[in-house]
């Protein structure tokens, strides 16, 4: 079974290897660079404890803004797609009842993540695939200077869809599963 510095390994392992190093998200070099990502691994698999830890994480990133966004893992209890996307809708409930609609924005990834009217076998999949049931809580100020800032905000997801692609399945299962090694 994997410790809780194991899961962090794991997800750090995907940021750095896959998505800075792909560029799937050109935000996220300057944050690793910077060390100003937070990993929390919440071990519960109970909805109800789940968003409580959401919404102290949302308080504490109230009070450190060091840290720019956090990585929020759920290693057990979401391993289903569709009951991580349930979990993902009372998330984004439950920011707008603890009056945090505005402030964080929840993006998410999950190692069987399916785009809607995608096949669950297209590669472009894999650009929102990760080694665990993950919510990205993000500073909505912090990505609307972002947005702001880049040349072609629009793009992205065309050119990720593309390379993954390009790329195809194997590489991509081959690259998260390189991640869940313990470097």
């Amino acid at each position: 079974m994997n410790t809780t510095q194991d899961i962090i390994t794991h997800t750090q392992n995907w940021v750095s290897n896959v998505i800075v190093k792909y560029n799937i998200c050109p935000f996220a070099r300057r944050e690793v660079e910077r060390g100003s990502i937070r990993y929390v691994v919440v071990e519960s698999t109970s909805k109800k404890c789940v968003l409580q830890a959401l919404i102290e994480e949302c308080r504490f990133l109230d009070g450190d803004e060091q840290i720019e966004t956090t990585l929020f893992i759920m290693p057990t209890g979401f391993e289903g797609f569709y009951d991580f996307l349930d979990l993902v809708e009372l998330a984004n409930d439950r920011l707008e009842i603890e009056d945090y609609e505005g402030v964080y924005q929840l993006a998410n990834f999950h190692p069987d993540y399916c785009f809607a009217d995608e096949l669950q076998s297209s590669p472009s999949n894999y650009t929102n695939r990760s080694p665990y049931p993950t919510l990205h809580i993000i500073r909505e100020t912090s990505m609307e200077k972002a947005i702001k800032n880049h040349p072609d905000v629009d793009a992205i997801p065309e050119r990720n869809i593309a390379f993954a692609n390009k790329k195809g399945n194997d590489f991509f299962a081959n690259l998260l599963a390189t991640c869940l090694l313990n470097k």
